[in-house]
């Protein structure tokens, strides 16, 4: 036991020597080498040379040798490659033991119930904190040759900002900080890759947009003061609102075609074709790395299954184990049915609370909407005077920007609420109570991030009736209309802002709040030389990693693939910036973790668990999303309708087609309290629909192309996800889980294992009988001498 440097604080420093090592290492099953592998590693692919600069020295991507593997045995160490006991486990491995010990170790009884494990001493503020120590400086190697400083060496290696386009060095990182958090960063890392593709075609897609806007035919019309400048668009509001030309829109008109064309069903198929590549290789690549780590046989680590505190402290009653045989704390299902109403009352409280504050932001929108067409639909709009900004598009951009800061308050606050109800349920394990908290926030913020994006694809301006006879929101608000060229830009806008400050934010906040903590925490503490700041100070006031550290940062990445994948149709540069974001994420982490975090406690794990069958669920959701937007949200059903159905034009296919797509209303329909209050010279206006004009014996009703067009674009929809379904479904066929390459070795690695043990057992078993035949011949020899010394003396 040490004190520290103020006096103040206590450090208890624990070393497990050799033999408690081996004892329980042999308890979880550990798997060391026994003879080294004669599996050569996955080789590089033939331009293995183009891949040079991001390649690790092989010293720093492989630090060990491969080696085959058995559970370790204290009665077969002969058996094991033991060079030198310091060093034969790895510190990963030698910190999950000990922590093992803790976590089952009794320290005293109360109420005849023992306490047991560190946990509950941690909980109760008998000690502070629990955590191995890191291995040495961060900023310098280590002095003495022999010892490798891996935390140097990781530093220097993949925290390092400069280093964002190296690979990382996979294996370093599952020996320092064990397998559960190596498989978190083996899976950011494929995430990465596989979004490079997407982010490739994305581009393309956008350029193709970009090279092709001015020569849209759309936006030539609707630019065109001949034909846009000669249209006179209905009121956008009622009363204060006037009307507009349709060429003030032309500008709109143009950002829309960036995202509005051809390549958007292009792009929304390849996406659905993509997620389903990326869940298929991602299962081989799993399967890969528990081969490579040694996890093909792994069992439910015992930490997870270990009791929480909280759970012993309230329960009275104790039950026998099915499993281990063993009397446990016990709480009886009735005892906890009342914090379970208290969880979902809770839960259904805080998604009405979204739900209102998504009404509260489209009431803003509606609200402001008429205030923004009041000022910026002035006479000039009857001018031809080419407007940069739009009312639809002002209040997109701040409404977009007041529901990003909403979404971030309350993510905020229903985190804080979401631990406390989980905590509230009293679940048994960690585990339960991870699943628990999973559950809670994944839908909260499923919902809080995505509804807006939801509300523009697939409500507004789907209800908005028509001139005389327009919906109403609460009987006061008028109903979101789209703009002429379609509400696709205006879900873009959305999609952008709400993506893109979210990650900023993240990264803003990942990097600065463990930075200023740890420097407010050694400024305070800290009044002596660096010398007499000792190892364990040092780490004591760094930040806790937390057992649901990598929780977050899971989530962070699943709500990411949510925006690149269900409304990806809408805004192909989304990979793009989910890409750059994943760069940095990545030695944001590793930075994280190697210079402001303490070592966390090493954790097994073979896969990354529930999240996993978030992402399947969300990619099957993403294919009817993407089906939908394309043919409800953007204008490509209409035009191909226009284009095969009822253009006359045959050099020009799309010419006339903004002013099909555009009914007509007589004015003088128009009710007093909508009609606008300064009467003006027209006697028809035009509005965004496919309706009989005033003529019409059935005037204002839908017309035949909109029948054809709803037909169209239903059509579309199940013709689309039947096609990315089939591909789905015959990629998962043709991909195995489990690549044949990795069958084959796991194979060899079982046989080779077996037949080492059997060679040693069979060594062993000889020299046994070899000793105890020798022995029975010395025996027979003295028995022999005694007999003739007998017969002598007589």
């Amino acid at each position: 036991m040490q004190n520290s440097e103020d006096g103040k604080t206590f450090f208890v420093k624990i070393h497990a020597p050799w033999e408690v090592l081996v004892t329980y290492a042999e308890v979880l099953g550990i798997k060391m080498p026994i003879k080294l592998s004669d599996i050569p590693r996955p080789k590089y692919p033939p331009l293995r040379y183009m891949l040079g600069p991001v390649k690790l020295p092989a010293t720093v991507k492989y630090p060990h040798p491969e080696y085959f593997t058995a559970q370790f045995s204290r009665h077969r160490q002969e058996l094991f490659l033991i060079e030198d006991e310091a060093t034969f486990f790895p510190s990963s491995t030698r910190n999950r033991i000990v922590y093992y010990i803790l976590s089952r170790c009794p320290f005293g009884v109360e109420e005849g119930k023992k306490k047991i494990g560190i946990e509950r001493l941690l909980n109760s503020n008998t000690y502070l904190s629990a955590y191995p120590l890191h291995d040495g400086q961060y900023w310098k190697p280590s002095r003495t040759p022999s010892h490798i400083n891996e935390r140097y060496t990781l530093h220097q290696n993949w925290a390092r900002f400069s280093y964002f386009y190296k690979e990382q060095p996979l294996d370093l990182i599952r020996n320092y900080y064990g397998e559960k958090i190596g498989i978190y960063f083996v899976f950011l890392g494929y995430y990465t890759e596989m979004l490079l593709i997407a982010a490739l075609v994305g581009l393309a897609c956008f350029i193709y947009g970009l090279l092709s806007m001015e020569n849209n035919q759309t936006s030539t019309e609707i630019c065109d003061p001949n034909i846009g400048g000669q249209m006179i668009m209905c009121p956008l509001c009622d009363g204060v609102c006037d009307y507009w030309r349709l060429n003030t829109t032309c500008l709109h008109s143009k950002f829309s075609h960036l995202f509005d064309n051809e390549s958007t069903v292009f792009f929304a198929l390849f996406m659905g074709i993509w997620v389903t590549l990326f869940l298929e290789f991602w299962k081989q690549r799993q399967a890969r790395l528990e081969y490579e780590w040694d996890l093909v046989d792994f069992e439910e680590e015992q930490q997870q299954l270990q009791l929480r505190p909280e759970f012993e402290a309230m329960c009275k009653r104790k039950k026998m184990n099915p499993v281990t045989k063993e009397m446990e704390p016990h709480m009886p299902r009735c005892h906890r049915i009342p914090w379970y109403f208290v969880s979902g009352t809770t839960v259904i409280f805080g998604m009405a609370l979204l739900l209102s504050s998504m009404v509260s932001v489209i009431v803003y929108r509606l609200s402001v909407f008429a205030t923004f067409a009041s000022f910026m639909e002035s006479e000039a709009t009857l001018q031809n005077v080419k407007s940069y900004l739009t009312p639809q598009l002002a209040t997109s951009l701040s409404g977009s920007c007041l529901n990003c800061i909403v979404i971030l308050i309350l993510n905020f606050f229903y985190e804080k609420i979401s631990a406390w109800i989980t905590k509230m349920e009293i679940p048994r394990t960690y585990q339960e109570y991870e699943s628990s908290l999973t559950l809670k926030i994944f839908l909260f913020q499923f919902v809080n991030y995505y509804s807006a994006c939801f509300y523009v694809a697939f409500f507004k301006g789907k209800l908005v009736g028509y001139p005389g006879k327009y919906t109403y929101m609460f009987n006061l608000w008028r109903s979101e209309e789209c703009d002429p060229a379609g509400c696709l830009i205006e879900l873009t806008t959305q999609l952008t802002i709400i993506m893109i400050a979210k990650q900023i934010f993240g990264n803003v906040y990942e990097a600065c709040q463990p930075l200023v903590f740890n420097w407010w925490r050694r400024r305070r503490t800290r009044t002596h030389s660096e010398k007499l700041y000792s190892r364990w100070e040092q780490d004591h006031d760094l930040q806790a990693f937390g057992q649901l550290g990598l929780f977050y940062e899971y989530l962070e990445t699943v709500i990411q693939f949510g925006f690149v994948t269900l409304f990806v149709a809408s805004f192909p540069l989304a990979p793009l910036f989910a890409l750059i974001n994943n760069i940095v994420e990545i030695r944001v982490d590793a930075w994280k973790l190697t210079t402001q975090y303490r070592r966390p406690v090493a954790a097994k794990a073979h896969s990354i668990g529930v999240w996993q069958d978030i992402l399947f669920g969300m990619a099957i959701i993403s294919i009817a999303t993407n089906a939908f937007i394309v043919a409800f949200t953007s204008d490509i059903i209409p035009r191909l309708v226009y284009f095969y159905a009822y253009s006359s034009n045959s050099s020009e296919p799309l010419s006339g087609y903004v002013n099909n797509s555009l009914s007509v209303f007589l004015i003088a329909d128009f009710p007093n309290n909508t009609a606008p209050m300064e009467k003006k010279g027209f006697t028809t206006c035009r509005y965004r629909d496919y309706r009989n004009p005033p003529d019409h014996e059935n005037k204002y009703v839908h017309n035949m192309q909109f029948w054809h067009v709803l037909a169209a674009k239903m059509a579309f929809i199940i013709v689309m996800e039947h096609i990315v379904l089939l591909f789905k479904f015959l990629l998962a066929w043709m991909i195995p889980d489990v690549p044949k390459d990795v069958i084959e070795k796991i194979k060899r690695e079982k046989l080779m294992t077996v037949k080492i043990i059997h060679d040693f057992e069979l060594n062993k078993l000889k020299e046994n009988l070899d000793f105890t035949y020798s022995n029975i011949m010395r025996d027979d020899t003295v028995k022999d001498d005694i007999s003739l010394g007998e017969n002598s003396s007589v």
